[in-house]
């Protein structure tokens, strides 16, 4: 290439100033796995990218593995800081490598430059910062609370957003920073729901927020193809394809209910019939039948602020949630619904959670007299009716969730939500599903979600598969046990005077009836 005048070289450094996709295709150069140094031939989605970091100030990025994204924000950032003065550029990630690896490609493509191309040169070199001799600097930091909160930033690249713990907090105190006209660029693949980067993203493609939204599945890449995918993917999880390279935020995460089930769900979201209470948090589907069996299950906010007290009430026959609430009355209020729903739906079994203030909502229930609480055997937490437990010492009021009970019945919701067993109708609980995953190793809502609609539903599958169907079962034992007897005044013929003999025929005729009803009840002792 013959080499250029000054006067050409100064045009030359005039254009790349104005257009970062020409500096980059003919000044850049980037590292190969393969090949080594190579010049930096962007693909037309990569300049689209460029195009956008220029144009929006704000950008959020859902984005499949290995499509260059980073490199391309590394060329970007080279840009700004080499054809503009002071610059203040700070990359932050869950883990501090991943934002170190980002300001390692940054200075790579500053060393490898033309040097009459380079009009500013790294003056200050601390490996995971740098500062150039016309003021811009740039350096790496993890997610850590007070991250760049006493800079004045200029660009902030957030990588792997969808994957930082905290990031809704850490954004409150970050935004502050780029008051004075900086921008931000999050990038990520996705990883579930209800975290910051799936609301960004969602918000920005509903034009609600600030950000510009760009989506990049593999497919945008033009050296893939459908055989490159079905090769990828031959040793990959649903989870893995959708997260690394489909871009699907719902198949993403570690969701406790599958994404697929959450779809069957959110087919049968229905307006209620009735939305009402002091609070309007009341909504109900259908009224009580007198013909049908409801169940009714509390769980009781803790009283900090932090959740809310909610319900459902079951129609036991069809395993529909005919209604329910979730809002933050008093104690006394909260039980005083409680009482008056219950009875409404005719004096339907009542399960209240008995932890911490369930414990007093259960004492204002009995109290008030309510007549079918649900109590439990303390170390097996067997069903006994009210009653009962009433004669009993080893009892206690309400459901107690422990460490034990509590995957029980979480695996019970599941397995009813799996097989299809239930009807939700509530657009509120199935927002709380969503958002339901596990978190090291535990089932729980999503840091800035509420779980309370989940757990009182699981609860109540539990308690409709275990504990009733026990106590329907014994029952209906007590009932063949008691068919199966048969009473006679009648007297045995013995020597002593005024008896009357045994009846053969007769005595035949009821061991005939006894074995019927042995035979008709043989489920139940079989179990």
């Amino acid at each position: 290439m013959t080499p250029l005048s000054k006067q050409q070289q100064i045009k030359e450094i005039v254009k790349c100033g104005k257009d970062p996709t020409y500096f980059l295709r003919n000044y850049a150069k980037i590292s190969h796995p393969l090949y080594g140094l190579i010049p930096f031939k962007t693909y037309g989605f990569q300049d689209d990218l460029l195009a956008d970091f220029n144009d929006y100030r704000f950008n959020v990025i859902l984005k499949a593995r290995q499509l260059g994204i980073s490199t391309i924000t590394a060329g970007y950032i080279v840009w700004l800081m080499m054809f503009h003065r002071d610059k203040n550029v700070l990359v932050m990630a869950t883990k501090f490598g991943t934002a170190a690896n980002l300001v390692k490609k940054v200075k790579a493509i500053v060393e490898h430059m033309p040097p009459w191309v380079k009009i500013a040169n790294i003056k200050i070199d601390n490996r995971t910062s740098f500062e150039l001799s016309n003021g811009s600097q740039i350096k790496a930091s993890s997610t850590s609370f007070d991250a760049g909160r006493s800079e004045a930033l200029s660009l902030l690249v957030i990588d792997e957003a969808a994957h930082v713990d905290g990031l809704e907090e850490l954004w409150t105190g970050l935004y502050p920073t780029l008051s004075t006209g900086g921008r931000c660029i999050a990038l990520s693949t996705p990883n579930g729901v209800g975290n910051w980067f799936h609301q960004t993203y969602i918000d920005a493609d509903a034009q609600a927020n600030d950000f510009h939204p760009t989506r990049l599945s593999w497919d945008v890449h033009p050296d893939r193809d459908q055989l490159w995918f079905e090769k990828e993917t031959r040793n990959m999880s649903r989870r893995q394809i959708a997260q690394e390279l489909e871009c699907n935020f719902n198949t993403s995460g570690d969701s406790v209910i599958h994404p697929d089930d959450i779809g069957f769900l959110l087919e049968n979201i229905a307006e209620p019939k009735y939305q009402t209470g002091f609070d309007r948090n009341y909504w109900i589907w259908e009224e009580n039948n007198a013909d049908c069996s409801y169940l009714l299950v509390a769980d009781v906010a803790r009283g900090d602020g932090a959740d809310s007290s909610a319900f459902h009430i079951i129609k036991l026959e069809t395993m529909e949630v005919v209604a329910e609430y979730k809002g933050k009355p008093t104690i006394d209020a909260y039980s005083r619904i409680l009482y008056d729903v219950g009875m409404e739906y005719g004096q339907c079994l009542l399960v209240v959670e008995n932890a911490s203030v369930g414990w007093s909502v259960l004492e204002k229930l009995i109290e008030l007299g309510y007549p079918n609480l649900y109590y439990s055997v303390k170390s097996t937490h067997e069903y006994v009716e009210q009653y009962q437990a009433e004669t009993m010492s080893n009892t206690v009021a309400g459901f107690t969730t422990s460490s034990k009970t509590r995957p029980l019945v979480i695996a019970k919701l599941e397995e009813f939500i799996r097989n299809k067993l239930i009807r939700i109708y509530s657009s509120r609980t199935v927002e709380e599903l969503k958002t339901f995953i596990w978190y090291n190793g535990k089932p729980q809502a999503m840091r800035g979600y509420s779980d309370d609609l989940v757990m009182a539903l699981a609860i109540a599958c539990w308690i409709r598969d275990t504990a009733l169907a026990v106590n329907q079962r014994e029952i209906a034992y007590q009932k063949a046990f008691l068919s199966s007897i048969t009473t006679s005044n009648r007297k045995m013929h013995t020597t002593i005077t005024g008896m009357q003999g045994h009846d053969r025929m007769k005595g035949d005729a009821l061991t005939q009836e006894t074995k019927q009803h042995m035979k008709e009840f043989m489920w139940v002792y079989k179990g």
